[in-house]
């Protein structure tokens, strides 16, 4: 299998030699395909019970074929490559696409984790095999430790391993914990994926709005981003 998105990523091209098949989560999102007629097979998924009562069409695309997927305004799509035995845990939403082979298997969120992370269950995909990722922006593989801890933003963060212990937290000084989004304290071994594309959205704003003083101005004084334009 070969996917290509040409910058701005509106839409990734994939190509499937004879012998591969792929699964296609978002059907509506195919807007072009060459192949064979019967090379797509539509099915009703139920993914293990977990969601018996949200069903969803996937596709299943066999080769040689060549298929155009649109991305949804802002995201681009990465593909990752899950080896045999791999923990991670993946938001299904999340998932474009997935090859032909790989076993799903939806995995209960023990319950302080789930009130973390608002999710009752998150998809565990087992390898060898490809997924693509919607993200926003690019993916990064940042590896984590049992005793140091790392901090991820809560939006930015894609994937996790099962096994890894995860709690809410915020990190620096007063000022700093007052100030960031809310963090996931990660420890354990394995990876975590992150979405780079997830930063200060306030970034763009200072940056059209003017010089630095009154930026700080903004900032420092009450109101100041009312009355000071």
């Amino acid at each position: 299998m070969k996917t290509t998105a040409p910058p701005p990523q509106g839409y990734v091209r994939v190509e499937l030699e004879a012998g591969e098949a792929l699964h296609v989560l978002h059907p509506n999102a195919i807007l072009a395909y060459r192949g064979a007629g019967r090379g797509r097979e539509d099915r009703i998924m139920d993914a293990g019970g977990i969601y018996r009562k949200r069903k969803w069409i996937r596709s299943l695309l066999r080769g040689p074929s060549e298929l155009l997927l649109g991305l949804p305004p802002g995201f681009g799509l990465e593909t990752v490559a899950i080896p045999a035995g791999s923990d991670l845990l993946f938001d299904f939403r999340h998932v474009m696409f997935y090859s032909d082979g790989m076993a799903l298997k939806p995995r209960i969120q023990k319950l302080k984790t789930a009130w973390i992370t608002k999710e009752l269950t998150r998809m565990r995909f087992s390898g060898p095999g490809s997924i693509g990722i919607l993200t926003a922006g690019g993916l990064a593989r940042i590896d984590l430790d049992e005793e140091q801890p790392l901090f991820i933003d809560a939006s930015a963060l894609v994937a996790f391993p099962e096994s890894a212990s995860i709690r809410l937290s915020v990190y620096g000084n007063p000022l700093a914990s007052q100030h960031m989004n809310v963090q996931w304290e990660l420890r354990g071994t394995g990876s975590a994926l992150i979405q780079t594309g997830s930063f200060d959205r306030a970034l763009p704003e200072l940056l059209d709005k003017g010089g630095f003083i009154r930026r700080t101005l903004r900032e420092l004084l009450p109101f100041g981003g009312v009355y000071i334009k």
